[in-house]
C-alpha cells in the first residue's frame, strides 16, 4: 500500500522541489520508503507502506529497458496467477511483489491489463517512447486518484493535497461540488470541492499525451449470466466466493487483523477468516458504552465465538474529539460530512498500534441492499398512494414530536421518511441519507442550483426498482463517502484496509441476483443472512443495523457545543462568501433549543468550514460565479 504523486513539465520548468512537497504531503500513506522518477517531460514518485515482499518491492518500478515506469498504490490479490501467466509468456521477475506484476501485465496486455486485476489500486504508468501517461483506478473506487489539467500540464496523486502542494494550483471552491455536498454529505465524482481538480472515476483510465487527455472505462461490456435458481443455490455460490476472497486477502507479509462491529458483515468476514487462519485473529472495535446504540455485547459475543484476540476503545466525550476533528480536516482532503469519520479515525489509530493490515466489511450493504434507505424506497412507493395532503398533515404532526438524543431516533427517521415521500423516488433516496433539500439550500447557499445534483441523480432514471438505487449507491455513495472515509482515516495512520466483499467476483454475483434475494419484506441482505444462518449467533443475524458514527445530535448540545459555535460564528460563516448567516443561525438555534435535530446538517457545515480554514480555500471568483464546473461525461453504470 502506498501513496503516489506526479506532474508533467512540458511547458513549465521542472522543479524537483514540487515533487518532494507532493510526496511529503502523503508521507503518512507510506512511511517505509520513498522513491522518485524524473524524465524530461514527467516526474512522479511513491511513498510505500511495506505489506507484500517487504525487501524487494520498493518503487518506482521500471522495465528492464527503462521504457516503462510505474508508481502504484494498492494490492492485487490475484498477482500470483497473473505472474504465472506472464512467466509462461516469457517475462522474468526480480521480485515477488504485486507492483512488478502490474508493470509486466501492462507491457503484455496494454490498457486491457486493468480489467484482469483483482484488487484495489490506483496506478500511474509513464511510457517514455510514446511520451504517454496512463492513470487507472480500481473498479469499485477502493483506492483514490485525483488529477488536474492546467496550462497544458497534468498533476495527479493519491490525495488532493498532492496537487495542492504545487504553488501554481489555485484553491477555490467548486460551486457545483459544494452544491452536491450540501445535499449528499459527500462530493460525488468526478467533482471535488476544489475548482479544476477532479477524481478519476472507478473503473476508468486516463491517457494523457502532450497536454491532451482522454478518459474511458476499461471494463468489458456487461455480460448477463443466468441468476441462481433458488436462495439455497445463491447462498452456496456466495459461500465459495467468500472463501476465495477472504483467503486471498489474508495474504500479507505484515501483521494483519480485522475490524469487528458485531454486525452481520464484519462477523461474516471473521467467520471465513477464522476458517483459514492458522492462529487466532486480532480484532478491533469502537464501543459507545452506556448508549442505546452500543455494539459491545454483539462484538464480545462474536469475538468469543471465534476466539479472537480483541482490542477495543470506548468513544465518549472525554476523548480528544476536537483534536481529532482538526486532524481529520487535514487528512480527509475534502470535507466528508459522514460523522463515521471520527470513530474510524480512533479505530485506525488503535489498530496501528497492533497491526498494519485489517480486513473490514465495507461493500455488503451496497451490494445486497443493507441500508434502511433501501427499505424506505420500498415503503415510500406504498406511501405515495396516499394523497399528498394527508402525507403533509402527517409530517406536520410528526414535527411536534420531541427530539431524541439517539444517533438516529424514531422521530428523526419518521420526519425524514415523510418528507421524502413528498419528493420523487430518486431525490427521496438521496434525501434519506443526506441533509439539505433543494428548498433548504435556497435560503442557505448563495449559489444554490438544482443542476449539479440533477446530473448525478439522472443516472437513477434507468433500471428497475431496487437495482437503480443500488447502482447509484455503488457508483457514488460507496466510493465517494464510505470508501473515501475509510481510506483517508486508515491511511492517516498507515493502516491498509481490505474489503473482501468488493472482490469483483462477488460484485458480479450480486449484480446477477434477483431483487427478492436481497430485500424481502423487512429483511435486508437476505442471501447473506441465509448463508450465515447456521454460522453466526441468531442475535447477530436478527439485530437492527446501527452503523458506526457518533451521536452528533447529542454531542453538539454537549461536549462539542463550544466547538460548533466557534466554528460556525457569524464572522466565519460570512467569510466563506457562499452562505447566508441568518439561515445558519436559525439552524443552530433550532438545534440547541431542541426544536429539531440538525446535528448532521451542522456537522456538514462544521466539517466544511474547518477544512476551508485548514487548507486556505478561497471563495469563488467572479468568473466562477457565472460558470459551472466542467466535468468529463460519466455513465453511472459503466463502473459496475
Amino acid at each position: 500500500m502506498c501513496g503516489i504523486a506526479g506532474y508533467s513539465h512540458i511547458r513549465r520548468p521542472q522543479e524537483h522541489a514540487d515533487l518532494e512537497r507532493s510526496l511529503a504531503s502523503i508521507a503518512h500513506r507510506g512511511p517505509d520508503q520513498q522513491g522518485v522518477f524524473h524524465s524530461g517531460s514527467l516526474s512522479m514518485g511513491a511513498r510505500r507502506l511495506r505489506v507484500i515482499d517487504i525487501e524487494c518491492g520498493d518503487q518506482p518500478f521500471s522495465s528492464f529497458d527503462g521504457d516503462l515506469t510505474l508508481v502504484f498504490n494498492g494490492e492485487i490479490f490475484n498477482h500470483c496467477e497473473l505472474r504465472a501467466e506472464l512467466e509462461s509468456a516469457g517475462y522474468t521477475f526480480r521480485s515477488h511483489c504485486d507492483t512488478e506484476v502490474v508493470l509486466h501485465a501492462f507491457r503484455h496486455w496494454g490498457n486491457a491489463a486493468f480489467k484482469r486485476l483483482r484488487g484495489m489500486f490506483a496506478a500511474a504508468l509513464w511510457i517514455r517512447s510514446e511520451r504517454r501517461l496512463v492513470l487507472a483506478r480500481d473498479r469499485m473506487g477502493i483506492k483514490p486518484l485525483y488529477y488536474c489539467q492546467q496550462d497544458g500540464e497534468i498533476y495527479f496523486g493519491s490525495e488532493m493535497k498532492c496537487i495542492l502542494a504545487h504553488p501554481v494550483i489555485d484553491r477555490r471552491l467548486c460551486l457545483d461540488g459544494l452544491n452536491c455536498y450540501l445535499s449528499l454529505n459527500y462530493v460525488p465524482g468526478p467533482f471535488t470541492m476544489i475548482e479544476g481538480i477532479f477524481k478519476l472515476m472507478p473503473g476508468h483510465l486516463l491517457e494523457w499525451r502532450s497536454g491532451n487527455a482522454e478518459i474511458q472505462s476499461y471494463l468489458p461490456p456487461h455480460i448477463t449470466e443466468a441468476p441462481p435458481n433458488s436462495l439455497d443455490e445463491a447462498a452456496e455460490e456466495l459461500d465459495g466466493l467468500m472463501r476465495q476472497s477472504v483467503t486471498e486477502q489474508l495474504v500479507s507479509d505484515a501483521p494483519l487483523g480485522l475490524w469487528l462491529s458485531g454486525g452481520l458483515d464484519s462477523s461474516t468476514i471473521l467467520h471465513y477468516a477464522s476458517q483459514v487462519s492458522a492462529k487466532p485473529l486480532e480484532t478491533f472495535s469502537i464501543t459507545f458504552n452506556g448508549r442505546s446504540f452500543n455494539d459491545g455485547d454483539y462484538i464480545h459475543q462474536v469475538s468469543r465465538n471465534y476466539g479472537s484476540k480483541h482490542t477495543e476503545l470506548d468513544l465518549n466525550g472525554d476523548c480528544d474529539l476536537v483534536g481529532a476533528i482538526q486532524d481529520i480536516s487535514y487528512h480527509a482532503d475534502e470535507p466528508n460530512a459522514d460523522a463515521g469519520a471520527v470513530p474510524i479515525w480512533f479505530l485506525s489509530k488503535m489498530t496501528r498500534q497492533h497491526v498494519t493490515v485489517s480486513l473490514s466489511g465495507e461493500g455488503a450493504d451496497e451490494l445486497f441492499a443493507g441500508y434502511l434507505t433501501h427499505k424506505a424506497d420500498r415503503y415510500a412507493a406504498a406511501a405515495r398512494r396516499v394523497p399528498a395532503w394527508m402525507r403533509k398533515a402527517a409530517l406536520a404532526c410528526a414535527m411536534r414530536l420531541p427530539v431524541s438524543d439517539d444517533k438516529i431516533g424514531f422521530e428523526y427517521k419518521l420526519k425524514r421518511f415523510l418528507e421524502g415521500t413528498l419528493l420523487s423516488p430518486e431525490y427521496a433516496h438521496i434525501f434519506w441519507n443526506g441533509t439539505f433539500s433543494e428548498r433548504e439550500k435556497e435560503s442557505l447557499y448563495h449559489y444554490a442550483s438544482p443542476q449539479p445534483l440533477a446530473g448525478i441523480v439522472a443516472g437513477m432514471n434507468s433500471g428497475r426498482g431496487l437495482e437503480r438505487f443500488l447502482r447509484f449507491d455503488q457508483s457514488y455513495y460507496l466510493p465517494d463517502d464510505i470508501l473515501s472515509k475509510v481510506d483517508r482515516m486508515s491511511m492517516a495512520h498507515a493502516v491498509e484496509v481490505r474489503p473482501p466483499f468488493l472482490d469483483p467476483r462477488i460484485v458480479d454475483f450480486a449484480a446477477r441476483l434477483p431483487q427478492r434475494f436481497k430485500l424481502r419484506g423487512s429483511t435486508s441482505k437476505l442471501v447473506l443472512r441465509h448463508l450465515m444462518r447456521d454460522k453466526l449467533p441468531n442475535s447477530v443475524l436478527t439485530r437492527p443495523k446501527i452503523g458506526l458514527d457518533i451521536p452528533i445530535h447529542d454531542w453538539f448540545r454537549g461536549p462539542l457545543c463550544g466547538f460548533l459555535l466557534d466554528t460556525l460564528s457569524e464572522d466565519a460563516v460570512n467569510e466563506t462568501g457562499v452562505f447566508a448567516w441568518p439561515a445558519v443561525e436559525q439552524i443552530i438555534g433550532k438545534h440547541l433549543r431542541r426544536e429539531a435535530n440538525y446535528g448532521y446538517h451542522l456537522w456538514g457545515l462544521v466539517t466544511l468550514l474547518t477544512w476551508m480554514k485548514r487548507w486556505n480555500v478561497l471563495a469563488p471568483d467572479a468568473d466562477q460565479q457565472s460558470e459551472q464546473c466542467e466535468v468529463f461525461p460519466y455513465e453511472m453504470a459503466s463502473s459496475l
